[in-house]
């Protein structure tokens, strides 16, 4: 078996890989499209995080691939339909970042909260602007929390630490479960005016693009604030920097946007948010972690064992009546 892994991925996952007998690893990392579609076919199962683009033009040149995996949560980089057609089994590794995020998200709340990256950079100049950096303190305030799955359940068991009140809105998750976390839902709708901090925690899906744009943005009391370390698209960040510059919304804090690299963004023009290089599972620990299971979810699906994590085909049987 053949594996290509094109985009880095930790030690531990590859040495995983390379201890199976049969296995036959390939690094190939920052792969142009055109490389990656001219050696696609030779492999088995290809490894990817969120740099590689594994389109439809790249999943029909792969007559030999029956796995690709995503080391971490997003797929957006993924055409999932394309493969299904092929008979390509689509996996992810969605438990790897839960905990990394999850105080990823807190530690953004906490910066933007009390402006502490401005602050950091003003004394670097040699200033001391005490005033200008007044902040608020979280206790007491109210967080929404858009989408209640593993990463939304963690940041608001961390936001109760903090003696935040924590609402949220997920359609897919019933009100005794929520009541079980101590968490009260909402229709989106009613949870945008009440409001003080907005987490958004939702994969992107034509139904969440755009979820939180000028109208929703236009329900939320003013002086709130909006975190977003989920996936770019989410929010819609023309409305949002209408919303902070006109000072409807007091700060945001973004660690994905919907251009990968927003360096062109009007965002960077203003004091009132936190922006960072989609940092969320950005730990040694989680790269760790979801390097291993990713790992060993290839080894188990090619090997013929429990296919886990799969977006499209959710069991072995499945898998094989459709590549046969």
């Amino acid at each position: 078996m053949n594996i290509l892994v094109s985009d880095p991925l930790a030690r531990e996952g590859i040495e995983r890989l390379k201890e199976e007998d049969g296995f036959e690893v390939t690094e190939a990392i920052n792969l142009q499209k055109e490389e990656l579609i001219s050696i696609i076919a030779q492999y088995h199962a290809l490894i990817v995080r969120s740099e590689t683009k594994v389109t439809e033009e790249v999943i029909n040149a792969a007559t030999h691939l029956r796995v690709i995996a995503r080391a971490g949560t997003g797929l957006d980089n993924i055409d999932v339909e394309a493969a299904t057609k092929k008979g390509i089994i689509v996996m992810n590794s969605p438990e790897g970042n839960t905990i990394s995020t999850a105080e990823y998200t807190i530690s953004m709340l906490l910066a933007l909260s009390r402006n502490i990256p401005q602050a950091h950079l003003s004394l670097k100049e040699k200033r001391w602007e005490r005033k200008r950096f007044m902040g608020t303190e979280v206790y007491g305030k109210i967080l929404g929390v858009v989408g209640l799955g593993r990463i939304g359940s963690e940041v608001a068991k961390r936001a109760q630490g903090l003696q935040m009140r924590v609402i949220a809105y997920d359609p897919f998750v019933s009100s005794e479960k929520a009541e079980e976390m101590g968490i009260t839902l909402f229709e989106l709708e009613e949870l945008l005016p009440q409001v003080d901090y907005l987490t958004v925690h939702t994969p992107l899906t034509s139904d969440t693009k755009g979820m939180i744009g000028e109208r929703e943005i236009g329900l939320m009391k003013k002086g709130a604030r909006i975190i977003n370390c989920a996936r770019g698209g989410i929010i819609e960040e023309n409305a949002l920097y209408k919303a902070l510059k006109e000072g409807k919304i007091a700060g945001a804090a973004l660690d994905v946007f919907e251009k990968g690299k927003p360096f062109d963004s009007p965002l960077l023009e203003l004091d009132s948010i936190v922006l960072t290089p989609h940092l969320g599972a950005c730990t040694k620990e989680a790269q760790k972690r979801v390097a291993t299971v990713i790992a060993s979810q290839v080894v188990d699906a090619l090997k013929g064992g429990e296919v886990r994590n799969a977006v499209n085909l959710s069991t072995l049987s499945s898998f094989k009546k459709v590549s046969s």
